[in-house]
C-alpha cells in the first residue's frame, strides 16, 4: 500500500473527526461504552437464565438486578466505616491544615518569602480560605454526583437494551460485510466480545485479590478502617497505573496526618510498593495480560488519550477498547499493521539462550522416547 499526500490527509482528517465526535458526544458515548462492557459480563448470566426457561427480557432484568444487589451489598458492607470516616472528617481537616501550615511556615522562615508571618496567623488564613471555598466545593461535588448518578442510570438502561437486542445488533453489523465474509465477521465480533469479557473478569479477580491482601496488610500494620482503605485501593486498580498510586496515597496521607509516628506511613508505602510489584509482575500478566495482548506503549498511550478525552472514564475504558480494536484490525488486511503496532507479538524477540535450551530439551525428550521404546521391545 503506497502512501500519498491525499491518503495521509484523509487519515489525519478521520482521526481528528473521530476525536471530535468522542469529545462532543461523550455525554452519550461514555454510558454506552460502560454499558457495552457491563453487557459482556452479564451475557453469560443472561444465557444461563434463558437456558432455565426465562425469556430475553426477564433474563436481562434479573442479570442487571443481580449486579445492582452485589454493588449495594458492597456499599452496605463498608457503610459503617464510611460513616466513621465522615464523622472524623473535621478532625482530619484540622490536622491537614496544621501540617500544611507547619510546612509553609518552615519554608517561609528559611527563604523569607513573606516577612513577619506568624504560624497562628497562617493557620487562620488557611482555615478562612477553606471555609470560603467550601460552598463552591459543595456545589461542584453535588454537580459531579448528579452527573455520576445520571450516567449510571443511563448505563443501566443501555445495558438492558444491548442484552435484549444483542442478536439483532450483531446481525446488523454482520450484514455490513459481503455474504461470503459474514461468517468470518461473526467470529470476529465473537472474539471482540470474549476479549472484553475476559478483561473485565480478570480485573474483577485482580480487584478482589488486591482488596483482600491490602486489607489484611493494613490491618496488621494497625491503621484504622483497614478494610475500607484496602478495598478502595483494590477498586481504584481498575484505573491502570494511576489508580494504584492514588489507592496507596490515600491511606499513606491518612496515617501521616492521624498518627504521630512517621513509621506507619513509611511502612504503608513499602507495603503498597511490594503489593504493586507482585501485582504488576505476577498477577496481572497471568490473569489480565494474557487476555489483552496489548503492549505497554499502547497501554500507557491509551490511558493518556482516554484521560484527555473522557477523563477518569477514559482511563478505565480506552485500554479494553484498544484490545478489542486490535482484534478488529487483525481481521482486515488493510488494518493488520495497526494490529501489529497495538499487539505484543511484533515486539517479541527470541533469546538465543532460550533457543539453545529449547533444542536441548527436545533432544533429551527424543532420547528418552527412544530409550523407552527400546525397553519396550526387550
Amino acid at each position: 500500500m503506497q502512501l500519498s499526500i491525499r491518503r495521509v490527509f484523509y487519515i489525519i482528517a478521520t482521526i481528528i473527526g473521530l476525536f471530535a465526535i468522542l469529545i462532543i458526544g461523550k455525554v452519550v458515548l461514555i454510558p454506552i461504552a460502560f454499558a457495552l462492557l457491563i453487557s459482556f459480563i452479564l451475557f453469560p448470566v443472561a444465557l444461563k437464565l434463558e437456558s432455565w426457561g426465562a425469556n430475553i427480557t426477564g433474563s436481562a432484568l434479573l442479570s442487571i438486578l443481580g449486579l445492582l444487589l452485589i454493588i449495594a451489598g458492597g456499599i452496605f458492607l463498608f457503610s459503617n466505616q464510611i460513616i466513621q470516616l465522615s464523622e472524623n472528617l473535621s478532625d482530619f481537616k484540622e490536622k491537614i491544615l496544621s501540617v500544611f501550615a507547619d510546612v509553609t511556615f518552615h519554608i517561609n522562615q528559611n527563604m523569607g518569602i513573606v516577612p513577619d508571618l506568624e504560624k497562628g496567623e497562617l493557620f487562620e488564613r488557611l482555615k478562612d480560605w477553606l471555609n470560603e471555598s467550601a460552598s463552591a466545593l459543595i456545589g461542584q461535588t453535588f454537580s459531579s454526583t448528579a452527573n455520576t448518578i445520571f450516567g449510571l442510570l443511563t448505563s443501566i438502561v443501555f445495558t438492558f437494551l444491548i442484552l435484549i437486542y444483542r442478536k439483532g445488533l450483531v446481525r446488523a453489523f454482520v450484514n455490513f460485510y459481503p455474504p461470503e465474509k459474514r461468517e468470518k465477521a461473526f467470529e470476529m465480533f465473537k472474539s471482540i466480545q470474549q476479549v472484553g469479557q475476559q478483561y473485565l473478569f480478570g480485573m474483577m479477580i485482580i480487584m478482589l485479590i488486591l482488596g483482600l491482601v491490602n486489607s489484611i496488610g493494613l490491618w496488621l500494620i494497625g491503621i484504622d478502617n483497614p478494610f475500607f482503605f484496602g478495598f478502595l485501593a483494590g477498586l481504584l486498580a481498575l484505573i491502570p497505573y494511576a489508580g494504584t498510586i492514588i489507592g496507596a496515597s490515600i491511606p499513606i496521607l491518612y496515617s501521616f496526618v492521624t498518627y504521630d509516628s512517621i513509621g506507619m506511613p513509611i511502612t504503608i508505602a513499602i507495603f503498597f510498593w511490594f503489593v504493586q510489584f507482585i501485582e504488576s509482575n505476577f498477577l496481572s500478566p497471568k490473569i489480565v495480560g494474557g487476555n489483552l495482548k496489548v503492549n505497554a506503549f499502547t497501554s500507557i498511550l491509551s490511558i493518556i488519550i482516554g484521560a484527555s478525552v473522557w477523563g477518569v472514564a477514559g482511563m478505565i475504558l480506552f485500554l479494553p477498547f484498544a484490545a478489542m480494536f486490535k482484534v478488529f484490525c487483525a481481521e482486515h488486511e488493510g488494518l493488520k499493521p495497526i494490529a501489529l503496532l497495538i499487539g505484543k507479538s511484533n515486539y517479541v524477540t527470541r533469546n538465543p539462550k532460550d533457543n539453545f535450551l529449547e533444542k536441548g530439551y527436545k533432544k533429551l525428550k527424543t532420547r528418552l522416547s527412544k530409550y523407552r521404546a527400546g525397553r519396550g521391545k526387550e
